[in-house]
């Protein structure tokens, strides 16, 4: 039997899951089996807790529906735990180095008691120091094990189901489960301490609890609030089944009904007829449980104490509307440059939506790319009654198709579709003067699959943080998504944690892709001529990324030389990272500079294959089935800088080439289309183009533009089914 089981329910942190269950495995305390709770076999946690167990045999998956919520998440990991002492992590909480020693040290101490509680650290995403709520809780209890009445005080009621080590037996001899629905954690704590007769207290951080951007889940309004009358009740009618003294009742009492009192007067939990029905419901258990003796606490806390137990729901109403100030929606001010543009925007915002108006951008308005343009052209075929602006900067408004309707970023106008626009769409992020308004749609399509770490996950790495920007700013413009897009499990993942927010992901597939499975032959041609790639020529595509700690381009590579030593009918298409995109053409000879060209979809499609080093490109140009090859001369120095989210050379599209020779080599022997090739790119593709099929764009214009339902929403193609477009030349 292990000495301890460790349950981690997954619903909603599959992102972060890792970090979770990284910080258990790391333990210097070995004897324990870690029980991920994981919604279904098909879910991201479960084939993130799956490839755990096929390298641990500790690590023992469980399934439990989203349906049965939080607590038949525990409760299923608790059924199947062998461990002495139950410990249960959120999937987004970690334990701290050396925690379960400590745990076994003071147990060992203490001897068998039924609880254990530990302090825990509140850590918040971004800004603001770490709390430990637990530590002024545990910090008058005895030093030793104890029985409950010597600290009456530990009602358990104020501590979460992380913060504390259940004796599994006690548990299971007292038959106590986490309660379904909400508020489970404040019965299942109360309970406990009910009925332990021995407890401890550990006086040192165990767990550091990362706390949600947007709050508490039970924080937000809804009719899910009454539960915690439930919840309440149940505790105090257990107490007095089991004759709990006045000493400990006393602030049994007084803990619970301080979390009903907050509910009952916060502004947005509950509002008008429901707040009046909890509020009348919660004095009849104040009145029906107050022990005997109470005493009730002075000051405003103890008037409401007061008006509760009188059940005057009109003067409690009054007593809060006159100590707090109720504000409109929080809105940041809109910063457009000019005091004239600024209040236009301003008086713009007291308008109306406008419920058939889409506004579209891509890369800060560098012209019509990318998902955003592909999503564009599809509701012009799906949705033709929505009225779509493309924005886009000044000095690329040559640059917008015919007919596309486009204003300029910074304009009137431009500020004035922002304003009443009913959806948004960006493949990078608006503004931060743009206001996100109540029943507008913001749409994230992202712009690429991320191998690079992204958004606060950026935070570590000095050269990429030192360039970012205020990270709270971006988590505030991750505030306005309402749907994120996602083209693989993996990148769902990631946005997950590197972009925390409320937004709904859609797998859907990049819309950009969709030219992949859909462009016939004879377009691609077209294509390969107007980028002047000779006929019968190898088009070898070489897009190499940013570098964070260089400050202008560098090729990295003689491209000419490798023409040269690649073959006699290999000319290269090189892409630099749009960062460094200068406009006009610096190719020569062999070398065919389509760095400036608008789409690099169609870059792609002329090529015959790709040579890449971390560019996510890589992830895009995989579903055309074409060579890929990884030249990755700096991949160390890369990944130490940047940051990667997984070992690419473990696991490449291709073959991977070091130097300009090895290179060269794959292109002359063929070896960069040989079978091992393929076999490689096929692994590649099976986790990395999950989602694209050809329809993503139609997925996102039927499910946000015409609000079509999830499930006739139509569903992704299975990859052996899919016919990418085709390659102009027949490889061997």
């Amino acid at each position: 039997m292990p000495r301890f089981s460790i349950i981690v329910p997954s619903h909603g942190v599959a992102g972060r899951l890792s970090l979770a269950l990284d910080s258990v495995l790391a333990q210097s305390f070995g004897d324990f089996e870690l029980i991920p709770v994981c919604d279904g076999p098909g879910s991201s946690a479960a084939a993130v807790a799956a490839g755990y167990a096929e390298r641990d045999s500790r690590v023992t998956p469980v399934h439990s529906p989203p349906s049965a919520g939080l607590a038949g998440a525990r409760n299923s990991g608790a059924r199947v735990a062998d461990g002495g002492y139950l410990l249960f992590l959120d999937g987004d909480d970690t334990l701290v180095p050396g925690a379960l020693a400590a745990l076994d040290a003071r147990l060992t101490a203490t001897g068998d008691v039924d609880v254990l509680y530990f302090e825990h650290e509140r850590a918040p995403w971004w800004e603001g120091e770490p709390g430990n709520p637990a530590a002024a809780l545990l910090a008058d209890t005895p030093q030793g094990a104890f029985a409950p009445a010597e600290a009456p005080r530990l009602t358990g009621v104020r501590l979460p189901a992380w913060s504390a080590a259940y004796r599994r037996s006690f548990l299971a001899e007292h038959r106590l489960a986490f309660p379904d629905g909400h508020f489970t954690d404040v019965a299942f704590g109360g309970l406990v301490t009910l009925h332990a007769d021995r407890i401890a207290a550990l006086r040192r951080v165990v767990v550091r609890h990362l706390l949600r951007r947007q709050g508490s889940r039970l924080d937000l309004p809804g009719a899910h609030h009454t539960e915690l009358l439930d919840r309440t009740a149940e505790v105090l009618a257990r107490a007095a089944e089991l004759g709990l003294s006045a000493d400990r009742a006393g602030p049994l009492f007084e803990q619970l009904f301080s979390l009903v009192l907050k509910t009952a007067a916060h502004p947005a939990r509950l509002t008008g007829g429901p707040r009046r029905e909890f509020f009348r419901r919660a004095a009849g258990l104040y009145r029906r449980h107050r022990p005997a003796g109470f005493r009730m606490p002075g000051g405003s806390v103890g008037v409401q104490h007061r008006l509760l137990a009188a059940g005057a729901y009109t003067a409690f109403h009054a007593l809060r509307g006159a100590n707090r100030k109720v504000s409109a929606a929080a809105r940041r001010v809109p910063r457009p440059r000019g005091l004239r543009t600024r209040l236009y925007y301003r008086r713009q915002l007291r308008r109306r939506i406008d419920p058939d108006l889409a506004v579209f951008c891509a890369y800060w308005g560098r012209g019509y790319a990318c998902s955003p343009a592909a999503i564009h052209a599809k509701a012009a075929e799906l949705a033709p009654h929505i009225r779509s602006v493309f924005l886009v900067e000044a000095g690329q408004a040559h640059t917008m198709p015919a007919g596309v309707d486009h204003a300029v970023i910074g304009s009137r106008r431009g500020w004035r579709v922002l304003a009443r626009a009913k959806y948004l769409v960006n493949n990078a992020n608006f503004a931060d003067g743009v206001v996100k308004r109540e029943g507008s749609v913001h749409v994230q399509t992202q712009h690429g699959t991320p191998l690079k770490k992204m958004g606060v996950d950026q935070s570590t790495y000095p050269v990429v943080a030192a360039t970012t920007g205020s990270f709270t700013k971006l988590l505030g413009r991750v505030d306005r998504w309402d749907y994120n897009l996602s083209s693989n499990p993996h990148s769902t993942q990631m946005w997950e944690r590197a972009f925390p927010g409320r937004y709904e992901h859609l797998e859907y597939g990049y819309p950009r892709n969709d030219v992949f499975y859909t462009t016939p032959a004879e377009d691609v041609a077209r294509i390969r001529r107007e980028l002047g790639v000779p006929e019968g020529a190898r088009a070898v595509l070489y897009a190499p990324t940013h570098r964070d700690y260089r400050s202008g381009f560098e090729p990295g590579l003689d491209l000419e030389a490798f023409c040269e030593a690649a073959g006699e009918d290999v000319v290269v298409l090189l892409r630099a990272h749009y960062f460094y995109d200068r406009g006009p053409a610096r190719g020569s000879g062999r070398i065919i500079d389509v760095t400036g060209h608008r789409s690099s979809e169609d870059v792609c499609l002329a090529a015959d294959a790709l040579v890449t080093d971390y560019s996510s490109i890589m992830f895009d140009y995989a579903n055309l089935d074409r060579p890929i090859v990884v030249y990755a001369d700096d991949w160390d120095v890369y990944r130490e800088t940047r940051g990667v989210y997984f070992d690419l050379m473990a696991a490449p599209p291709g073959p991977v080439a070091r130097t300009p020779q090895e290179l060269a080599r794959v292109f002359r022997d063929g070896s960069y289309d040989s079978p091992r090739s393929t076999a490689l790119r096929a692994g590649f593709r099976s986790r990395f183009c999950r989602f694209d099929d050809g329809r993503a764009a139609e997925r996102v214009v039927r499910r946000v533009l015409l609000g079509e339902s999830p499930e006739t929403i139509p569903p992704v193609r299975p990859l052996a089914e899919r016919v990418p477009a085709p390659a102009t030349l027949v490889r061997s």
